[in-house]
């Protein structure tokens, strides 16, 4: 397995992160239990996960795979959806208890996908305020954000001031020809120490449904991006195999074979066709649940 440092953290993790959402996918409980398991026996540190994902289920099947040792073996990560401090730390509360853990590695922002979202979550009595009380209670060690619409967005996240630990972003050998995050925002990243984690490596998997490119050639791509982390979605014991191939033999690509794939991937993608999650509101979870952002609910 492929170990890297987590931008100025310092905590070495897995360059493969185990999407949450597609862990909680499988029917069975205890498929999902299984396979988190076995990434984790793989070599897999660092998980990903969301207050919202499956209404809540998917934190608490890894709750349950991380009992009996396996959570001393991984970096945890989540993430809530409120823009409210009352909202954001009764969330922060709900992972604690699904995830069956007294802390979180990391904590993120999900879902930071409006012009406006920067502003609300650094306004008094804004989410900004839940996540540092947290920090200092020990609840949450590091602070970062999510975002998959606008790079735009991004950059002025970075820019409100706050010493960010993680960025979680699209990064796939189709972004380059849509609202680029690789061109406008990784490079940033790795100036400031940032921790990298992309996200969508197979582009919501329309970059091998439309044949633009391979699964394999979609995770190596990303993986030879300067990412801390890539965190893919596993369902089935299968594509879990078929992601751990490509760590476990990572080999990574040169500046030729990268500017290659993106050339060929080129007209698949014209405006920004494959990545529906920049260009429609089918990805938004937080749009369509509005209520999330303000409410202090204990239920997604």
């Amino acid at each position: 397995m492929d170990y890297r440092t987590l931008g100025k953290t310092g905590a070495r993790v897995s360059a493969l992160g185990l999407g949450g959402a597609h862990a909680a996918k499988p029917d069975d409980p205890a498929d999902s239990v299984r396979l988190i398991r076995k990434a984790i026996d793989s070599g897999v540190t660092f998980l990903d996960n969301c207050w919202d994902y499956s209404g809540g289920n998917a934190e608490v099947r890894m709750g349950q795979a991380l009992r009996d040792g396996y959570r001393q073996r991984v970096f945890l990560m989540t993430k809530i959806d409120a823009h409210l401090a009352a909202a954001a730390a009764a969330q922060i509360e709900q992972c604690l208890q699904h995830l069956e853990t007294d802390y979180l590695d990391l904590l993120q922002i999900h879902e930071v996908i409006r012009p406006d979202d920067p502003d609300r979550v650094f306004a008094p009595g804004g989410t900004m305020e839940a996540l540092l009380a947290a920090r200092q209670a020990g609840k949450i060690r590091h602070i970062g954000f999510t975002g998959h619409k606008d790079p735009a967005i991004h950059l002025k996240m970075l820019n409100m001031g706050f010493d960010w630990d993680t960025v979680q972003m699209p990064l796939n050998c189709v972004d380059a020809h849509h609202q680029s995050f690789e061109a406008r925002v990784l490079p940033v990243l790795v100036e400031r120490g940032i921790g990298v984690l992309g996200m969508k490596p197979l582009a919501a998997g329309e970059a091998v449904r439309s044949g633009a490119a391979s699964a394999e050639e979609c995770l190596r791509y990303a993986m030879s991006l300067p990412t801390s982390v890539v965190i893919t979605g596993c369902d089935s014991m299968a594509i879990l195999d078929q992601a751990l191939r490509v760590c476990q033999g990572f080999q990574p690509m040169t500046a030729e074979e990268m500017a290659a794939l993106r050339a060929r991937t080129a007209a698949h993608n014209a405006g920004g066709v494959l990545e529906g999650y920049k260009t429609s509101g089918r990805f938004d979870a937080t749009v369509r649940n509005p209520h999330w952002l303000t409410t202090a609910s204990v239920t997604a």
